[in-house]
């Protein structure tokens, strides 16, 4: 005998009455089950999946435009090496230039200075010159009036003067070397 025949002979009913299952409340529940799921598919579950969508939709997004960014970013720091390559070649182009600049400067300025030294030079050897000739001719008067005290002495009288004159300029081309 199976156990549903002898529940039955002894009464009790079926196998799901024995377990405390209503057959028409599992049926009434299977049927609201069905009703929630598609009310919930109508218009529940498409609102859920279009938001679901949106957000996907903005990550993915947000992660092309972060990888854009990357990209970008490492485009503009190759661009800023190429710059600063540039900047410093055009900073050693500068500083090579301002330095040719400066030793013609001071080429310049050195030979400037050779030239003024020059024209000082042979200015003072034009005014040298000037002061010897004017010792010289002091040198001469002197001399001359010298010789004329010395002749007023030895002679004990004075000679006048265009005979002194003579007499010293005579004594004075004698006593020079020819």
């Amino acid at each position: 005998m199976n156990v549903g025949t002898i529940l039955a002979a002894t009464g009790q009913g079926s196998i799901l009455d024995t377990l405390g299952i209503d057959v028409k409340l599992v049926i009434f529940q299977i049927i609201a089950f069905l009703l929630l799921v598609v009310i919930l598919g109508k218009w529940v579950f498409p609102v859920f999946f279009r938001i679901i969508d949106a957000r996907q939709k903005a990550i993915d997004d947000g992660n092309k435009a972060a990888h854009e960014a990357t990209t970008q970013a490492e485009k503009a720091k190759e661009e800023i090496k190429k710059l600063l390559a540039e900047a410093r070649n055009d900073a050693k182009d500068i500083v090579s230039t301002a330095k040719e600049e400066a030793v013609s400067m001071v080429n310049d300025a050195e030979q400037k200075g050779k030239v003024q030294a020059q024209r000082i030079a042979e200015a003072a050897h034009q005014e040298i010159a000037k002061d010897v000739i004017a010792a010289k001719k002091a040198l001469h008067n002197e001399t001359i009036e010298l010789i004329a005290q010395a002749t007023e002495k030895v002679v004990g009288k004075s000679v006048t003067r265009a005979i002194d004159q003579d007499i010293i300029t005579t004594a004075l081309e004698e006593s020079e070397p020819q």
